[in-house]
C-alpha cells in the first residue's frame, strides 16, 4: 500500500502551541530537521542558515524541529533554545516547537517522514539530532540525509529540486 499523503495533510506546532497547516508549504522545497542545542552536530545550524540566506527567495523553506530525544541534548524551554540559536548561530529562520520524532510520541509529521525515506538499512527511527529530510515542491519526501551529512553537502540535492 502506498502513501498519497503529502506535506499539506500534516500540522506542525509553534513554540507558543498553535497549529499551523503545512498546506502553504506546498510549492516550496523543504529542508526539515530535528535539532539539539547541545549536540556535537549543533554547529550545522550555522550551515543550514546559510542554505536559508542562499535559497529562500526561490521557494526554499527551513522547519527546525528541537528534539531532546537524544542524550537529552535539548533541555531548554522555547524561548532558551531561540535565544541561543540567535545568538550563537544568527538564525532567522523559525523553530517549531520542541518534538518527539521517534517511538509512541512521534508526531504524525515525523511517522510519515520516516515511512517515506528509511534511513541506514531501512530503518525507519531517527537515529540522532540533525537527520534531515528534503521535501518536493509537490510536498514528497525527496530524501533523508544522516547527522553526519553536512548542509552543504545538501546544495546539489536542494538546487535539483528547486
Amino acid at each position: 500500500m502506498t502513501d498519497d499523503r503529502t506535506i499539506a495533510d500534516f500540522t506542525a506546532a509553534l513554540p507558543g502551541g498553535a497549529e499551523i497547516s503545512l498546506a502553504d508549504r506546498l510549492g516550496k522545497v523543504l529542508l526539515i530537521v530535528n535539532t539539539a542545542s547541545k549536540c556535537g552536530f549543533t554547529p550545522q545550524y550555522a550551515g543550514i542558515e546559510k542554505l536559508w540566506q542562499d535559497y529562500r527567495d526561490r521557494g526554499f523553506e527551513v522547519l527546525a524541529f528541537p528534539c531532546n530525544q537524544f542524550g537529552h541534548q535539548e533541555p531548554g524551554s522555547a524561548d532558551e533554545i531561540a535565544s541561543f540559536c540567535q545568538v550563537n548561530f544568527g538564525l532567522s529562520f523559525p523553530l517549531m516547537a520542541k518534538i518527539e520524532v521517534n517511538g509512541r510520541k512521534a508526531t504524525p509529521l515525523y511517522r510519515w517522514l520516516k515511512a517515506g525515506a528509511r534511513g541506514v538499512l531501512g530503518t525507519e527511527s531517527i537515529k540522532w539530532n540533525f537527520t534531515k529530510f528534503l521535501i518536493d515542491r509537490q510536498g514528497h519526501v525527496a530524501g533523508r540525509f544522516g547527522p553526519t551529512t553536512s548542509p552543504e553537502q545538501l546544495r546539489s540535492a536542494i538546487e535539483a529540486l528547486l
